[in-house]
């Protein structure tokens, strides 16, 4: 069976997505819970991934031995494995932007994320009132997401950015974890995408574990002294 590292679902945008892609696909796995700690070179989160993968980071996905670390290459590696699941459009321009768009998030969106961490147990409103006044790059990232939403679910008519549920949804839901604890401002259409995308059973899995982990990791809290703050 599949082994899927993670680390904590609270925080952890890049485990999110392979999850998500998974449990929301159907797809048996196991997952493997490496917690955060202090994050130091000798923390028990680095010795574990070290033994795993040679990045020692999260997530990475295991299948008989084969080890697979980022999550595009873990999303290409499942496309592969589960065609029957249509995790890509069927479309070949479809399929060439969604990866387009997950390549984008990739390795863009830099100031939303620094400034946005993802925390889906917190309501941080204030804080993304402060970004979006004071950082024009975050104005900017949040101004191109949501250009790019109502564009895809213009052209493909919904529920989802291509249509059916697709990688591309999984790749951007922890932005849609970071738009509602910032209450970050976004036009009609992508609020109601964003209430269907957390309404989806793979989505609203990850959020309820999120909820339930009751941790406080306080490097990934730059905002707050305790979860009562």
């Amino acid at each position: 069976m599949l082994t899927l590292y993670i680390g904590n679902k609270n925080y952890s945008s890049w485990s999110m997505r392979p999850w998500v892609l998974l449990r929301q696909a159907g797809i048996p796995f196991q997952e493997v819970m490496v917690r955060f700690d202090d994050m130091a070179a000798q923390s028990a989160f680095r010795q574990t991934m070290a033994a795993v993968t040679p990045v020692g980071k999260v997530p990475v996905l295991v299948d008989d031995g084969l080890v697979i670390w980022d999550t595009l290459a873990i999303a290409e590696y499942l496309a592969e494995q589960f065609p029957d699941r249509a995790l890509w459009p069927a479309d070949r321009a479809a399929r060439a932007r969604a990866r387009s768009i997950c390549a984008e998030m990739h390795s863009g969106f830099s100031a939303l994320r620094s400034a946005c961490g993802m925390n889906i147990e917190a309501k941080l409103p204030h804080i993304g009132a402060l970004a979006l006044r004071d950082q024009p790059a975050v104005r900017a990232d949040l101004a191109r997401i949501v250009a790019m939403w109502s564009e895809l679910l213009a052209q493909h008519g919904g529920p989802m950015l291509f249509g059916a549920f697709s990688i591309a949804d999984a790749y951007y839901a922890p932005v849609a974890m970071r738009i509602r604890t910032y209450a970050l401002p976004v036009p009609a259409d992508v609020e109601a995408y964003i209430n269907r995308l957390v309404a989806l059973p793979g989505v609203a899995a990850w959020m309820t574990d999120a909820l339930a982990e009751q941790a406080f990791v306080p490097f990934d809290e730059p905002y707050r002294l305790s979860r009562t703050d």
